[in-house]
């Protein structure tokens, strides 16, 4: 009998037996290797959250009592349960399944935002909701990783939730990684209690431990409270304790672990008292990332954290990965630590990602991995630039709306010497709105004295990281979309500021014919070439140019602008606080009063599908950009 057929909702669960858990568990990991193998996403993490996942629905009566994961990246398993499994062929597509949790989706769904860190403070303020609303004996659980606790968020949530008697289960899944293994003094501490539930193991089974001893205390009359606390003591050794943790000594939070997180009959055991427990505990879960699926667990880099199409047996990949935009800025600053020893390099726990990973293997003693905590990193590199030493700090574009504030305040105010390289600016496509990193320009063009480089292809990558590392009185911000790099696109013509011309119509115009400024921001040059091009037979005569740097606004641009019929400005970003923006304010401000028109996102979050459905969905993709110019210009003559 297939199980996972007859699961529609939690509900359903809940007429389950134990053996019939687990057989679930691997019918459920069945398909999510069958299933993410064909569309890509993120098996390991969810193939080490099946029994847990299980055992919370088994447990809490969702949606009532809600379940919030972290980052919601683990949350397959949770879409499986809560009646989505039919969906999954269309996993991360347009019109498709999410890759993280939807409101729109499910009531199950809480959030939907992939930022790591926010799962506790979402959990106390739905608490305190449900206290005012007089259902405060509801139980909220916060599924949390540990790599997201090296998040400053996660300590300030607890401080406040620790300071309440609110009803929330804070569901500690322990796989000693986020995208790569987590680092710091907490995960320290963690690795030596999943330690010491390895000796566990040794010496006994665990559930043959916990059920004799089950045994024995019911013998003895003991029931509830009581005989739980006394099972967890049963043996000197064994550490699943119902007392304040030693990490948690200040805040006196209640503290459950560490749980086998594959032993279906021991997460009952712990969630099942967490669930009559008055006020917030702390269930410890030790889980293999991968598990289930050796070709994950097997896989060094990150266990397959997120993969694309996979052989569903051998866990190769299906097509052979390009060069990228990536791997050409690992090289790079490899290139330049090795003349330079001021050169040191910063992540927010995405070595591997990001392309710093080559660079901690050689110079180790100036790598910093500061888990998943883009404020500190931010901060942090301006210490460092203090000491006298130039940082580059390399993160997603998304996540440097989490720095902001240091990046003005920390870094811009004192003018300090900090380069960002913000991997995967624009249009991310499947990863969803959250991953997007459409707002990076908006955001940074705003701190005084920042210079922001976007990069057209592999040549200006070096050459403008190059120029940036060498900027000595201030930030700078190097910035490229995800995927493959492409070709190396030659201008033919490069103006003393720097300016490149990458097209410019043949031959002197004609009568009626209109000039066009097109100014495209990085990769999307090679659309505005292209559109240049067929627009010459209509008569538009188009000039490409790209800024290289597109914040502050070169005076050339204003030159080329003033002389102009008509200026277009083509971004990988939203359309407001744009470079756009940027050149609009810089016309207006010496009144030149060329026409400009604005190709970038509007005010919206752009749902998930590939980045070329986005594109075109927006009007940002080449054929748009041409029939756009296109109406403009036949307005402007008319």
């Amino acid at each position: 009998m297939n199980l996972l057929d007859s699961i529609t909702s939690p509900a359903d669960l809940k007429h389950l037996d134990v053996n019939e858990l687990e057989e679930l568990a691997g019918q459920i990991r069945q398909l999510l290797i069958e299933k993410v193998s064909a569309t890509g996403g993120h098996l390991g993490p969810n193939l080490g959250v099946v029994e847990l996942t299980i055992a919370l629905h088994y447990v809490f009566d969702s949606p009532r009592e809600p379940i919030i994961f972290d980052t919601s990246h683990q949350s397959y398993v949770h879409k499986i349960l809560t009646g989505r499994a039919g969906m999954f062929d269309t996993l991360r597509k347009k019109g498709g399944l999410s890759g993280y949790t939807s409101r729109a989706e499910s009531p199950h769904d809480f959030t939907e935002s992939s930022h790591a860190s926010v799962a506790l403070s979402y959990a106390d303020g739905l608490s305190k909701a449900k206290e005012l609303a007089g259902r405060g004996e509801d139980r909220v659980v916060a599924v949390v990783g540990d790599g997201a606790l090296t998040g400053g968020m996660c300590w300030e949530a607890l401080n406040n939730i620790a300071a309440g008697e609110r009803n929330v289960v804070i569901v500690v899944n322990d796989n000693g990684r986020s995208y790569s293994p987590t680092i710091g003094g907490f995960a320290k501490n963690l690795t030596r209690l999943r330690d010491q539930l390895a000796q566990i193991r040794m010496q006994r089974k665990y559930d043959e431990m916990m059920e004799s001893g089950k045994r024995t205390l019911q013998s003895m009359g003991w029931v509830g409270e009581r005989a739980f606390e006394a099972l967890s003591a049963l043996k000197e050794g064994v550490k699943t304790q119902v007392v304040p943790s030693e990490m948690f000594p200040e805040l006196g939070m209640k503290y459950i672990g560490p749980v086998e997180g594959h032993d279906v009959k021991a997460l009952l055991h712990a969630l099942n008292y967490a669930s009559t427990h008055a006020g917030p505990i702390i269930v410890h879960v030790a889980t293999e990332k991968g598990h289930g699926f050796a070709p994950a667990v097997n896989h060094v880099a990150d266990q397959m954290h997120s993969t694309g199409a996979i052989d569903p047996v051998t866990g190769e990949a299906l097509s052979a990965s390009a060069p990228g935009w990536t791997s050409v800025f690992s090289e790079e600053l490899l290139a330049a630590a090795r003349k330079r020893d001021d050169i040191v390099a910063i992540t927010a726990a995405m070595a591997g990602p990001t392309g710093l990973t080559p660079f901690a293997e050689e110079f180790p003693a100036r790598f910093f991995d500061v888990g998943i905590a883009e404020q500190h990193a931010v901060t942090s590199a301006a210490g460092l630039a203090l000491g006298g030493l130039h940082p580059v700090v390399a993160i997603y574009s998304t996540f440097l709306n989490r720095g902001f504030d240091q990046l003005l305040m920390d870094v811009g105010l004192i003018k300090q010497p900090v380069t960002l390289v913000l991997d995967r600016s624009g249009v991310t496509g499947s990863d969803g709105a959250s991953h997007n990193g459409v707002w990076d320009l908006a955001i940074a063009s705003v701190v005084p004295g920042i210079r922001i480089a976007a990069p057209r292809d592999p040549a200006r990558l070096r050459e403008e990281f190059r120029e940036a590392i060498a900027h000595e009185t201030g930030p700078t911000v190097v910035r490229f979309p995800k995927g493959d790099v492409g070709a190396d696109i030659e201008a033919i013509e490069r103006t003393p500021s720097g300016v490149d011309v990458l097209f410019r119509p043949a031959g002197e115009p004609g009568p009626g014919d209109l000039d066009v400024l097109l100014v495209a921001v990085g990769s999307f040059a090679e659309n505005a070439i292209l559109a240049a091009e067929n627009l010459a037979a209509d008569g538009v005569r188009v000039t490409v140019v790209d800024p290289r740097w597109v914040i502050p606004i070169d005076p050339t641009l204003i030159e080329m602008a003033e002389r102009a019929d008509m200026v277009v400005v083509y971004e990988d970003g939203v359309v407001r606080g744009g470079v756009g923006s940027a050149l609009g304010e810089a016309l207006n401000a010496v009144e030149v009063d060329t026409p400009l028109r604005q190709l970038a996102f509007p005010d919206i979050f752009p749902e998930h599908a590939s980045r070329s459905e986005i594109l075109r969905d927006y009007g940002l993709d080449a054929e748009s950009v041409e029939a756009q110019v296109r109406e403009w210009t036949l307005a402007y003559r008319q």
